[in-house]
């Protein structure tokens, strides 16, 4: 005897038997897990990362490490003593260092977020030429940049002070900020900031209420790199600075030229380790999606 299956009075299959629905209630209940190669990735990138910092932490921990040992004779922390100091410098260099780069991060906003909004949103004759002139500052040596602002800052008296190398640190991080604004922008759903003016809202309203939300967490972004490059800049700091603004890396270089490889590394680890911190941050904070939204221009 055939036993055939029927479906309900509208001629459709019940949820719960029709073909195929078992099958797809498996597949949706069984938990997602990461790919191999994602694992495998992701190990990569911390291991080179943080491998190169394993020398650092045991030369700042050692008392006496000499080559080819792998772990220090002797251990002490003589070191860090020293660094952590208040009248080592150290926290008045960090203290200058974040004021520098939070202050570029912010001035470099303030260019690049109409610059980006146009390059990421509009298309015009010359966009490729505006794009090649913005990594210029970036293509020409560092040092050429800086003689030559030295000079200009030498007659303006901004030479030798904070605000001067405020202005020279925005040469190489700007570039950067602007193009991952554009970015930003041309990823963004801008069309729901037309339909909230359809809807009534007034530009100012439209463009706090839809436009910022859309776009913040991409901004943030390009300002943390902003940031970043102003954290590790040398050569520009010691000619406008003039010897006495004294950020971290100016700091280091002159700790390594005294010869204790010690205290060197508890510098260099003392120098790396708040960037790290703040880019595991942001990236907790703000999510993956708002790192890919700066991923490029349509």
């Amino acid at each position: 005897m055939t036993h055939i299956e029927v479906g309900d009075d509208t001629g459709r299959w019940p949820a719960a038997t029709r073909p195929g629905a078992a099958a797809a209630a498996t597949e949706a209940d069984r938990p997602s897990r990461p790919r191999a190669w994602v694992v495998l990735t992701v190990t990569l990138l911390l291991a080179l990362l943080l491998l190169p910092l394993v020398p650092l932490v045991l030369a700042s921990l050692a008392d006496a490490y000499f080559y080819p040992q792998v772990l220090p004779e002797r251990w002490s922390s003589r070191a860090w003593q020293v660094v952590l100091d208040p009248g080592s410098g150290t926290w008045a260099a960090l203290r200058d260092t974040v004021t520098i780069g939070v202050s570029v991060a912010v001035l470099s906003l303030v260019v690049a977020v109409p610059a980006g909004r146009v390059l990421g949103t509009r298309r015009f004759r010359g966009r490729r030429a505006v794009e090649l002139l913005l990594l210029l500052p970036v293509l020409v040596p560092a040092v050429a940049v800086a003689i030559g602002l030295h000079v200009v800052f030498l007659r303006l008296g901004l030479a030798g002070g904070i605000p001067g190398v405020v202005l020279v640190h925005l040469v190489p991080a700007t570039p950067y900020v602007v193009l991952l604004s554009a970015g930003v922008f041309a990823n963004a759903e801008l069309a729901l900031e037309e339909q909230a003016r359809a809807l009534g809202a007034s530009a100012w309203q439209a463009q706090r209420h839809v436009t910022l939300r859309l776009v913040a967490p991409g901004l943030a972004v390009a300002a943390l790199f902003g940031f970043l490059v102003s954290w590790g800049q040398y050569v520009l700091t010691l000619v406008v600075g003039g010897g006495r603004v004294v950020t971290l890396p100016i700091l280091l270089f002159s700790t390594a030229s005294g010869g204790d490889a010690s205290i060197t590394a508890a510098t260099a680890l003392f120098h790396a380790l708040p960037a790290l911190v703040l880019l595991v941050v942001v990236s907790r904070v703000l999510g993956t999606g708002a790192f890919a939204s700066v991923g490029g221009m349509r």
